[in-house]
């Protein structure tokens, strides 16, 4: 019987690519979003996928959402922490608002999402737990305080956790993938997307796709023993 793979944000940009890669890989696949009805019904209708609507950002959706997978497709083995939103402001002017839907979604999401999972995982002696962090939550950016904060929280998150769930089977990992070529970095303007190329060595954005195929190894049971550690897959940009 195939896995249970969990993706929240999974039906758009870098999500989609993953629940799409995982699917490809054999895994059972169930996608979360927040808000895009028609986006997700357009997915679930081109890949089969199922989808299931909920805030990563609020914890009791998070249980019952979960509930609702696990009803429909059976426990979860593999939860991909993706699902993530930008309020980008100059420190001066970012608003506690702008902070706190960051922090609660890009941060978070990770304990509402994991922590209902993880007894289970525990008892089964098996989990993959792989968040998407970001190149910003390395190195920081101008404008950026609050998602800064928040994927440099998950890379402590993964480090963390990753020593409680060693021994019980559960890897802990994350990824950080610098600037892919999404919708929303493919909308900002061509001068723009051009400066972002020139910082990048290898000369061009990433692809979701790459991203995914990070995932689909993190969630074998290849990887493992790889936990702990962070995936930079930046294209040489900053090197950690």
């Amino acid at each position: 019987m195939a896995r249970v793979a969990l993706v929240t944000g999974g039906s758009r940009g870098i999500g989609a690519a993953i629940s799409k890669a995982l699917k490809e890989a054999g895994y059972t696949v169930a996608a979360n979003y927040a808000g895009n009805d028609a986006a997700a019904a357009t997915f679930t209708e081109e890949t089969g996928i199922r989808t299931y609507k909920w805030s990563v950002a609020d914890y009791e959706a998070c249980k019952a959402g979960i509930a609702a997978v696990e009803a429909d497709l059976g426990p979860v083995d593999i939860l991909v922490n993706n699902a993530g939103i930008t309020r980008d402001a100059m420190f001066h002017r970012m608003t506690p608002e702008q902070w706190r839907e960051v922090i609660d979604t890009n941060l978070s999401g990770l304990f509402n999402m994991t922590h209902p999972l993880w007894t289970g995982m525990r008892e089964r002696k098996f989990g993959r737990v792989i968040s998407i962090s970001s190149i910003n939550g390395q190195k920081g950016q101008m404008g950026q305080a609050n998602y800064s904060a928040s994927k440099a929280g998950d890379i402590g998150f993964t480090k963390a956790l990753a020593q409680e769930g060693a021994r019980a089977g559960i890897t802990v990992n994350a990824i950080c993938p610098g600037y892919i070529a999404t919708d929303m970095v493919m909308a900002v303007p061509e001068k723009v997307r051009e400066g972002i190329i020139g910082q990048i060595p290898v000369g061009r954005l990433g692809e979701p796709e790459e991203i995914a195929r990070c995932v689909v190894f993190l969630a074998s049971e290849e990887s493992g023993f790889i936990t702990g550690s962070t995936l930079t897959a930046n294209g040489g940009q900053y090197l950690a």
